[in-house]
Formats: C-alpha cells, structure tokens, sequence
C-alpha cells in the first residue's frame, strides 16, 4: 500500500515537472505554488537552547553571523560547535559582510557543509571564489522614490547580475550591514522576477503570513528568513516566538494550497 501511495507520488509530481507544453507558464505556477512549501531560515543564532527550538519547530537552515559589528557575531569556533547540533537536511548558513577571501574560506573548510550568506558590498565574482553556494542579499529601499542623485533599485538587473546565486534575499536598506530588523513595501517590489527569492527584514509571527502571500506570485519560488522577529533581546531567541512563525508560515502555504488560482504569478508590467 505504502509503495503504491508512493509511486502515484512521483508519477504526480513528474507530471507537474514535465508540464505539457500546451500549458501556460501562469498554470504550471500556479500548481507548482499550491504545492510548493515555504523554507525557513531562523537567523542570527547564537545558544545551543536556540538552535535545538528552530530545529524542533521546523526549520530547514540555521544562520550564523561571522560579521564582528553585529550584536549577533559568532566565532569561527562557536559556529562551528553549534553546527554539530544540527541534524542532517537543516543547512547552516554562514552570513559574511565584506570578508576576506581567507577567512571566508577558513570557514568553508572548517563547516563544509554550510551555504555562504553575502550581505555587504560583494561584487558577483566575489561572492563565486570560494566555489559554495551562496546567498546574495539585496538592500531594498524603505521609500518608493530613491533620494536626490541616487538611483533607483533595480531587483531585476540586480538579480541578472547575480544569477549564479542559489538565491537573492529581499531585506530592508538601512545604515550599517547585517540586517537592521525593518520591513520594507512589499508591493513594490517588480510583478515578475524570475529568481528564487527569500523574503527578511522585519519578518514577525504577526506579518510573515501576509509577506508570503504577496511575495509569493512574484518570484520562481520564495523562503523566508527571520531574526530580530522572534527575539527576546539581541542574539537571544524564543522558542514560542519561533513555533509561532512556522506556523504562520504553514497559515500561508496552506490558503496558497487551497486557493492557488488567486496567487499565480502575476504577468510582467
């Protein structure tokens, strides 16, 4: 019975992936994005306590900020002891910011198994020579118009240029690096972006269902990454704050799975 149940799996989800090619581009997505579940990052961990929670709630990556500024930085070493933790298929994600390629790769040779996270001025070539899979973050404006003399931000070029990355993640420009916790306007973001995205900055047990739901049609696929929004303080997490966010966060998918008409991907303006 199991191995039936198991092959009609696959043939279902073969027949999604080979779509036939009299389908549309917005109905392949729109089977795919009722079907697809939202990855979550829980960020900036720095407590065995915190990272035993995110694992239990259901997180599928653990970030780890290796940036000295940040209130959340952790040591090499530490990183390292609190990626033991971790059991296998939940990725570590080490947040770099305008690093060296030295110690960038000391940390890949020392935690071979985690995806590099770019969050400072990295240039495209910068971000491939340590030959991981990274993460590029995109600073996404808090207002609509840029100020005087600055241009405006152009995600879709922005993601051209980093197409080698396994994704871009969407977070709010604020002075300084590594995240500052604030929320930008979602709506404006481009109707069309063909790029797996990941959606921070501000994310909260309160607003991530909403976030999904708008960001979700407008990228190949989308995950989310939370920090500040499940905290007591800085670096310090809360187990009940974490489960309330992934279960937020399976609100989303579940209105996305019941109702997937009303959130294909939208056509380009």
């Amino acid at each position: 019975m199991t191995v039936s149940t198991n092959r009609e799996a696959v043939v279902r989800s073969a027949t999604l992936a080979l779509a036939s090619p009299a389908a549309s581009d917005s109905e392949a997505d729109a089977a795919t994005s009722g079907a697809s579940r939202t990855r979550i990052k829980i960020c900036g961990l720095t407590r065995e306590a915190d990272v035993d929670a995110a694992v239990a709630a259901g997180a599928d990556a653990i970030g780890f900020v290796l940036y000295e500024a940040s209130p959340r930085y952790l040591t090499l070493e530490r990183a390292a002891e609190l990626v033991r933790r971790l059991p296998p298929f939940v990725t570590p994600v080490l947040l770099f910011v305008n690093e060296s390629d030295t110690k960038i790769i000391a940390a890949c040779d020392r935690i071979p198994c985690a995806v590099l996270q770019f969050h400072g001025d990295e240039t495209p070539e910068a971000c491939l020579r340590a030959g991981r899979p990274f993460l590029r973050a995109a600073r996404i404006p808090l207002q609509e118009n840029p100020e005087p003399g600055r241009p405006r931000f152009d995600l879709l070029k922005y993601t051209q240029d980093y197409s080698a990355a396994q994704a871009i993640l969407l977070d709010a420009h604020v002075e300084g690096y590594g995240g500052g916790g604030k929320t930008f306007n979602w709506s404006l973001l481009p109707r069309n972006v063909n790029a797996h995205l990941v959606l921070s900055g501000g994310l909260t047990p309160a607003n991530v269902t909403d976030g999904i739901l708008q960001v979700r049609p407008r990228c190949k696929t989308l995950a989310v990454d939370v920090s500040s929004g499940v905290e007591i303080s800085k670096g310090i997490k809360s187990a009940d704050k974490i489960s309330q966010f992934v279960a937020a966060v399976r609100v989303a998918d579940e209105q996305l799975a019941k109702n997937p008409i009303h959130h294909v991907r939208l056509s380009p303006t």
